[in-house]
């Protein structure tokens, strides 16, 4: 009779609120007990037939592999908000020779889709996934040749030059910009993008350089390595250079159309004109050049276009000689062999802040060639973060295009205009890398539990086709547990969780503040692998209470769950309903609130 009392003293202690408990050694409770306890908890009742899997899996076939090709990689792509999205790597193979293999995956179960990434001697190809198998025998048309466009009739000949805005602030007296007088009949007609085409560069682009003020997209650009010095491609001298806008994004209306309202201008050297010459002297020769206005923005895209893929015109640049030109002067649609070409943005929207026009300045591809403009206390460019020499465009390739990426303003997200440059120059390619989906598996220790999940979590990365890699990341226990499942050299079942953190036992892990590293290790799996099949997940063994917790099958409670996300697990006592407002709606009906592991509140996560 005492121990009935004491276990419902218990039970009523752990049905008040998330908090720490320890269910004594050898006492079980029912699963009437634990159903009470989930719905006061949780405050709702969930879903009888739920299986808490956000995930899907299955196994892709890649046919006729063309020769060459080094290695493939498998690519989701999933939504990370509202406004942004991801690429992420599944599986990854080298191909050794085969004409055919097959990649097994675990994706996100609401992914937009997924794409193969082929990637052979320094070059790679995407090719978009349909089905269950893909061929590749076919390999589709990319990008034009110079046979597809008819160049402008007549001469091209300079019809003005104008002040730059430099010159006016006095940093660069005397600079002066040439122009044509005419542009409209400059436009040649480009075929369009498949619409393939089209989702494989918003999937690229926009995975890579991710959209928003939240986003510094810097420090990719400088990874590339294409950035000031390199940022320049090179003529062949063997056919006309062709830029075409295929995407501007500036909120129109909003912001004073500033890309509607700027122009694309160039200039060019030889490398040998460098020779010799300090940084200093660099950058007061190149900004000594001549600079050529080559498109007119607002006579290309509409006032009011935004966030549009779409090739339909197509722009030559013009050989204008060597030396300062003069007004008259004739030119050629063919550049000699050799020369570097750069390129610049003249921002001139009239759009006013507190009475003064603040987004003027002409913007170099060259971040050497900015020092004054991304300081200038009386433009807003000064908060973009860039430094005295930040660039304002970088280079991408999407399947052998060649896509020049713009920061036209102060958020350095480097995708408010999107320029393609090919013909007469050698090809720059800038493979992306993209991140390891990442699973995140999560687990409550106790029958009657808080449901904070973190008294062990793990996550896990499939690196290819037969490596698997772990990372336990926090422990929000007081019990002694073992990680089963996982028979790695360092994480197995035979060290308990806390000794791997090398901290004392019954010490939280990372679930308050951080106190510990992750402890990794890697496994080698069979290429049918999967984390959804039972016999290879990974659970937890409490050696305290002799609790076995599993991941939670269909209608069960969700006191181990697992997540195709790099997922933020709640802190130390807080419920996983209140650090995800979703949850409760996910748990009560699977249709609503798939993503709601990517909605945090921030200060109940770690």
């Amino acid at each position: 009779m005492k121990k009935n009392l004491f276990l419902m003293l218990m039970a009523s202690m752990l049905l008040t609120g998330c908090l720490k408990h320890d269910i004594p050694d050898g006492s079980r409770v029912t699963k009437e007990q634990i159903n009470q306890n989930v719905k006061n908890v949780f405050g709702t009742e969930f879903e009888p037939n739920h299986d808490w899997s956000s995930t899907t899996s299955g196994t892709l076939t890649v046919n006729n592999i063309p020769a060459g090709v080094d290695k493939i990689q498998l690519m989701t792509y999933v939504a990370e908000t509202d406004s942004t999205t991801s690429l992420l790597m599944l599986n990854e193979a080298n191909v050794n020779g085969q004409s055919s293999l097959s990649l097994a995956y675990d994706a996100p179960e609401k992914s937009i889709g997924m794409y193969l990434f082929l990637l052979s001697n320094g070059s790679y190809s995407v090719k978009a996934v349909n089905g269950n198998v893909v061929d590749l025998s076919a390999k589709a048309k990319t990008r034009n040749t110079l046979t597809d466009y008819t160049l402008p009739s007549g001469t091209p000949t300079i019809g003005i030059a104008i002040e730059s805005y430099a010159s006016q602030r006095g940093w660069l007296p005397g600079q002066l910009l040439y122009e044509m007088s005419d542009y409209e009949s400059q436009k040649m007609v480009a075929q369009d993008y498949s619409d393939e085409y089209k989702a494989i560069f918003r999937a690229i682009i926009f995975s890579y350089f991710k959209n928003g003020r939240q986003y510094n997209n810097l420090p990719l650009i400088k990874e590339s390595g294409y950035f000031n010095a390199a940022v320049y491609p090179i003529t062949t001298g063997k056919e006309p250079i062709v830029v075409s806008p295929v995407y501007k994004s500036d909120k129109a209306k909003q912001y004073g159309n500033e890309i509607w309202n700027s122009d694309l201008y160039y200039y060019y050297y030889k490398e040998s004109d460098l020779e010799g010459k300090s940084d200093y002297a660099i950058r007061q020769f190149l900004t000594s050049l001549p600079m050529y206005k080559a498109i007119q923005f607002n006579q290309h895209f509409g006032e009011t276009e935004d966030n549009e893929i779409s090739k339909r015109n197509a722009y030559a640049l013009v050989y204008w000689g060597d030396g300062t030109p003069e007004i008259g002067t004739t030119g050629s649609y063919t550049f000699p062999e050799g020369y570097k070409i750069g390129f610049m943005v003249r921002a001139k929207t009239e759009f006013k802040e507190n009475g003064k026009a603040r987004k003027q300045g002409e913007l170099y591809g060259d971040g050497r060639l900015n020092n004054d403009i991304n300081s200038y206390s009386e433009c807003n460019f000064k908060s973009s973060k860039l430094g005295t020499d930040g660039p304002r465009m970088g280079w991408i390739t999407v399947n052998e295009r060649m896509l020049l990426c713009c920061e036209s303003g102060t958020d350095s997200d480097f995708n408010d205009i999107i320029l393609e440059v090919e013909g007469g120059v050698k090809p720059i390619i800038n493979i992306p890398e993209f991140e390891v989906n990442s699973y995140t598996f999560c687990f409550e220790d106790t029958e009657l539990g808080d449901y904070d999940m973190n008294d062990v979590v793990i996550k896990a990365k499939r690196l290819n086709e037969t490596t698997v890699q772990y990372s336990i990341v926090a422990c929000g226990a007081r019990d002694d547990l073992l990680v089963k499942n996982i028979n790695g050299n360092i994480i197995n079942g035979n060290v308990e969780v806390h000794a791997m953190f090398g901290v004392a036992a019954g010490t939280f892990v990372n679930t308050q503040s951080k106190n510990a590293e992750p402890v990794v290790d890697e496994i080698t799996v069979a290429k049918t692998f999967s984390f959804l099949t039972e016999s290879t997940q990974p659970y937890i063994y409490d050696v305290t209470t002799g609790l076995t917790v599993k991941l939670a099958k269909k209608g069960e409670d969700p006191h181990g769950i697992m997540i195709p996300y790099d997922f933020r697990y709640p802190k130390e006592k807080v419920c996983i309903k209140d650090a995800y407002d979703e949850f409760n709606s996910w748990g009560e009906g699977k249709v609503i609130s798939n993503y709601w592991y990517k909605n945090p509140n921030e200060d109940k996560v770690f």
